[in-house]
């Protein structure tokens, strides 16, 4: 049974890990547009730059953010605790009504 708890568990951190790379991707896709939506307005070429830098410090965090879940997700996997890769109880005692 122990495989069976393994399999879930590896399961479990793989949809987490799809799920931090998909909201990673569109905090990305957010900033590049936010950055165009800046440039189109500025004028001036020094807002341009900020607008960039700005898109390229939110993309690094978004990554930054992804990385940390996926250490999260695995560490979590590795421990087989009582939680899920969400934080939540798993477990399956008691009786519910």
């Amino acid at each position: 049974m122990q495989t069976g708890k393994n399999t879930g568990s590896s399961v479990k951190e793989s949809a987490a890990n799809m799920a931090a790379s998909a909201k990673a991707g569109m905090e990305k896709t957010k900033a590049t547009l936010q950055e165009k939506g800046e440039k189109m307005t500025a004028h001036d070429p020094m807002q341009k730059e900020m607008a960039r830098e700005k898109k390229e410090e939110k993309k690094h965090e978004a990554e930054y953010e992804k990385e940390a879940a996926r250490e999260h997700n695995a560490a979590q996997r590795q421990a087989g605790g009582t939680t899920g890769v969400t934080g939540h109880h798993t477990g399956t005692g008691g009786t519910y009504l």
